[in-house]
Parts: structure tokens; C-alpha cells; sequence
């Protein structure tokens, strides 16, 4: 595709609950070999973007110094290729990986490159997001969308990876009880898999009733609204079965603690959310009593593909999720309604 100068409306964080959607010209002309640019079409909103916009760090690793364009839930249409780039073409609608690592050192090289020191993952300071036109990104991390699924089905890959992640690493499968603890879009999306996966019974927790209702309508078969319940009467309601599995999204204390106390002697937690704080109490001597494994869980590896198999083969329908959908320049509008709580899934469309 021959390049010219064209507008590149992006979302650019300038500080805190400050969104620019501004002309954001590309760094270089030329792709790298192994590159692709893509105009973008569909973006979600994950909680980072929200927290991002409204503290300008997570923790104290990430932390915003500069303006920083948002979004890493993505897909769009290829428009140009880099020379060495064979499984794609001009025109192939993909879903983009966010995370690219360094593809060098001794962990990339097992496989597990999510935990690669020198991970470039979009919308993570100082690394620009997608949330614009067009973006360049590395070709070994665009997957290409069967006919059938959607932009917006391309984009929900991303939250649906680290289900998919989750799940594996808790090793669920036929015939498994899960709790699920948390009904926001990641607790969701692992209800979703763990059914896919074979679990027999998937219990979800939340202390909301409108999260708690779309949980069930989407494959959970048992939900309990925590609210005001101790421990033991929340574990006295999971249908006499305690669960071999857990897979903790809500990133609060006591639902870490539930998770572990719940679980059968000999199960597996998995931790995924995570909450404002770097350390938490954990029963440590009932998880070594109960040999009950802990297991933690950052971003995913090797998952796009086969969260994408579930899509495609409607094993998983990520739909009902969306709940709300914005233009590129209603991007704060967006986030305002994301602050909201009501929403499940936001999608930005960026043309």
C-alpha cells in the first residue's frame, strides 16, 4: 500500500481522568520486515485502561509519566506488510496479541514469554495502546479471523486469553467443580471456558445481583451473592460439593481467603485478579494441611490461538458480554460510563 499522510485520531492519556483524542502521526514511514500496520476497528475497555485514566500508574512498577495512548483489547484490517511477512495479507482482518516479548532470552525460549523482562504490551507505560486509526505491531502476534467472527468478537480475545490461560493453569477439565469468585468480564469469560473445558459444575460469587444474573445466563449453574454471608455460610450454599478448582477474579482479600478454605483437600487456586495491595493474608497452614495448590496467573502465553478456536467454533459466544459501544471521539464518554459499574464490556469503534 503505497503511504501517504493521513489522519491517526488517537486516545492519548495526558493526566488523570484527561483523555485527548488527538492526531497521533506515525513514528516512521517504513514497517519493519516483520511488521504489519493495521487500521484499527474494534478496542475494549479493560479495568487497567480505567485505572490508568484514573490514577496515571498501577502499583508502582506502572506508572505514567508521559502521554500514553490507552487500549490493548484489539483488532482491525491489515493494510500494509512487512517484507517478511508471509501468513498475512493486505485485507485480512486480525486480532492483535498486546504483549510482544523480547523472543530471546532463556524464558521466552520455555515458552512462558508473558513473564519476559522485556515485554512491550500495549497501553503499559511507556508503551502506546491501540485505541486509534491505525497501529504497527508485530506480525507474529496478529491472528487471522475466520469470515464468521467479528471485529468485535477479535477484540473480546484478549480478556478471553487470559480465561483460557486461567483455566490451564488450574487444569480443569471433564468433570471438574469450579468456583469462580468475581463476576466481572474476566470472572465471565472463565465461567465460559471452564464449562468449554468440561467443568460439570461452575459456581460464580459476586456481591452484585445484575453481575450475578449474567453469570448464570451465561453457563454458571449455581451463583451466590456474598454480601453479608460469612465464610462458612457461603461454603455451607455450594450445593453440598466443595470445588476441586477455584479461579479467583475479584482481587479481593477476602475472596482470595474463600477460595482457598472452599476448595476440596488436594485442589487447585488460581489467582488472577489483582487487587491494590502487593501483599494480602492468606491461610497458609490450611492451604499446607489441605495440600491445596495457589498457582498465579499474568496475562496468558500461547492462548490467542486457541481462544480464538473457541470463538470460531461457537464453543464460547464472548456477545452477550458487550454491553455498550462508543466512537473513537466518544472515548471519555466511554470511560465515564465504564466508572459507572453498569457495563460489562465496552467497544470502541475506531474508524
Amino acid at each position: 500500500m503505497a503511504r501517504q499522510q493521513q489522519q491517526n485520531l488517537s486516545a492519548v492519556l495526558k493526566e488523570k481522568l484527561t483523555i485527548s483524542v488527538e492526531d497521533v502521526p506515525p513514528l516512521g514511514e517504513a514497517l519493519a520486515e516483520g511488521q504489519v500496520r493495521v487500521r484499527m476497528g474494534s478496542v475494549g475497555i479493560c479495568g487497567s485502561d480505567v485505572h490508568y485514566w484514573q490514577h496515571m500508574r498501577i502499583g508502582d512498577t506502572f506508572v505514567v509519566r508521559q502521554p500514553m495512548i490507552l487500549g490493548h483489547e484489539s483488532s482491525g484490517t491489515v493494510v500494509q506488510v512487512g517484507s517478511r511477512v508471509s501468513h498475512l495479507k493486505i485485507g485480512d482482518r486480525v486480532a492483535l496479541e498486546p504483549g510482544v516479548p523480547c523472543k530471546n532470552c532463556q524464558i521466552c525460549s520455555s515458552g512462558r514469554y508473558n513473564l519476559c523482562d522485556k515485554m512491550a504490551f500495549l497501553a503499559t507505560p511507556p508503551v502506546d495502546g491501540s485505541l486509534r486509526q491505525f497501529h504497527v505491531h508485530d506480525a507474529s502476534f496478529c491472528y487471522k479471523l475466520p469470515d464468521h467472527v467479528s471485529l468485535e468478537e477479535g477484540a473480546m480475545l484478549e480478556p478471553l486469553s487470559v480465561a483460557v490461560h486461567a483455566c490451564s493453569r488450574a487444569g480443569i477439565s471433564t468433570g471438574d467443580s469450579v468456583l469462580v469468585t468475581g463476576a466481572g468480564p474476566i470472572g465471565l469469560v472463565n465461567i465460559m471456558v471452564a464449562k468449554a473445558s468440561g467443568a460439570t459444575l461452575v459456581t460464580c460469587t459476586d456481591i452484585d445481583d445484575n453481575r450475578l444474573k449474567v453469570a448464570r445466563s451465561i453457563g454458571a449453574d449455581d451463583v451466590i451473592n456474598v454480601k453479608g454471608l460469612s465464610r462458612g455460610e457461603v461454603i455451607d450454599r455450594l450445593q453440598g460439593q466443595r470445588p476441586n478448582k477455584a479461579i479467583e477474579c475479584s482481587g479481593v482479600q477476602s475472596s482470595v481467603q474463600l477460595a482457598i478454605h472452599a476448595c476440596s483437600p488436594g485442589g487447585c487456586v488460581v489467582v488472577v485478579g489483582l487487587g491494590p495491595k502487593d501483599e494480602i493474608e492468606v491461610p497458609l497452614i490450611t492451604m499446607a494441611v489441605k495440600e491445596v495448590d495457589v498457582r498465579g496467573v499474568f496475562r496468558y502465553a500461547n492462548c490467542y490461538p486457541k481462544a480464538l478456536a473457541l470463538v470460531a467454533s461457537g464453543k464460547v459466544d464472548v456477545k452477550p458480554l458487550i454491553t455498550d459501544r462508543f466512537t473513537l471521539k466518544e472515548t471519555t464518554k466511554a470511560f465515564e460510563t465504564a466508572l459507572k459499574g453498569t457495563a460489562i464490556k465496552i467497544i470502541i469503534d475506531c474508524q
